[in-house]
């Protein structure tokens, strides 16, 4: 029986990764509890194990004495020597029990706290898993997909996690046994274990892509200092360069766009702008509103984060963009609100 123990244990630490001495420091305390309920409740109880020797035994600990009040927590000196055959009156002998000794309650107890402890470790596991990747980009492997909530189950690692559907790029479809990458965007601890936040449309899944794509942002030469993103449809990224011989802009974009254009495939299309960060609030602005030329850029004076920018009238549209999205975009990825004017003061488009 202890041979199928240990190798059941083995076969937990494979399958799922719980490391057979947590089980068994779990397991060893589930039936000390046992035995104890089964025994009186003594503190007298006590357990040896050797994996390699594939040995489980449980002992009761008696005091040998003349006269047996407690049967539980003393023994004959005739019975003692049974067990040790140097026991002498007063000694404490350990007094091995046979596994079905323990009893139908005992084992019962033990085998839940033994569940309770296998599903705590695979919570622990899970949780690590996750915080290790907390803002990472993952790849994920869909596994159901609910018919009435569209929410996607995704299999990360031997984790799961669930994609909510306004988490889901609009007009994506996904199928089951698809690999997607999702962004983690947090772990929170809930009373059923670990839950993790995922997403495709957070800002966060472009960033890790152009980190992944591009070696100059993965060695620190160039910095994303913002992204804004209207999933699905358009990203604005705002780079900079750590030094003056490397170009931020090309670097991103890559020789004839292959760089940015891996990224535009895996976002399904979605068209990224890439523009060059400035510390000086009406250069970063001007460029933010790309692809639209900007002629000036007038900044409140009284701090208030306002701008004014003025365009040719011929490209008030192209900067304000379709439904404003370039516009709203330029304002997330700038932190300023502004306000855009066509150069002549009429807004004749």
């Amino acid at each position: 029986m202890n041979t199928e123990f240990f190798e059941a244990l083995r076969l937990l630490e494979k399958e799922k990764g719980i490391p057979a001495d947590y089980l068994l420091e779990k397991i060893n305390a589930a039936i000390v509890i046992a035995v104890k309920r089964d025994y009186g409740g003594h503190d007298n109880v006590e357990i040896e194990v050797d994996p390699d020797k594939n040995k489980f035994e449980v002992y009761l600990k008696k005091t040998v004495v003349e006269e047996v009040e407690d049967p539980d927590t003393e023994i004959l000196l005739d019975e003692a020597r049974k067990s040790s055959k140097k026991a002498q009156m007063g000694d404490v002998v350990r007094v091995k029990l046979e596994t079905k000794q323990f009893g139908r309650i005992a084992a019962q107890t033990a085998k839940h706290v033994i569940r309770q402890g296998i599903r705590e470790a695979e919570r622990g596991q899970i949780a690590a898993e996750f915080q290790s990747r907390q803002q990472e980009l993952v790849t994920a492997v869909v596994q159901r997909i609910d018919p009435k909530t569209g929410a996607v189950t995704v299999e990360i690692g031997r984790a799961e996690a669930i994609l909510m559907k306004n988490e889901q790029v609009p007009d994506e479809e996904l199928h089951e046994g698809d690999h997607v990458k999702v962004y983690v965007v947090e772990v929170k601890e809930t009373e059923r274990g670990p839950k993790a936040i995922i997403s495709r449309t957070h800002p966060g899944l472009v960033k890790r892509l152009f980190e992944m794509e591009v070696p100059e942002i993965y060695d620190g030469t160039v910095e994303i200092k913002a992204v804004s993103r209207e999933a699905g449809s358009r990203t604005k990224l705002a780079v900079m360069s750590r030094d003056d011989k490397v170009d931020a802009v090309g670097a991103c974009i890559g020789n004839k766009g292959v760089r940015v254009g891996k990224i535009v495939d895996e976002l399904g299309g979605e068209k990224i702008d890439i523009v060059k960060y400035s510390d000086d609030p009406a250069k970063f602005i001007a460029e933010a509103l790309s692809p639209a030329t900007v002629l000036g850029v007038e900044v409140d004076p009284d701090g208030a984060h306002a701008c004014k920018a003025t365009v040719p009238d011929g490209q008030l549209s192209l900067a304000i963009g379709n439904k404003g999205q370039n516009a709203r975009l330029a304002a997330k990825l700038t932190g300023w609100k502004i306000d855009i004017r066509p150069e002549s003061g009429f807004y004749g488009e």
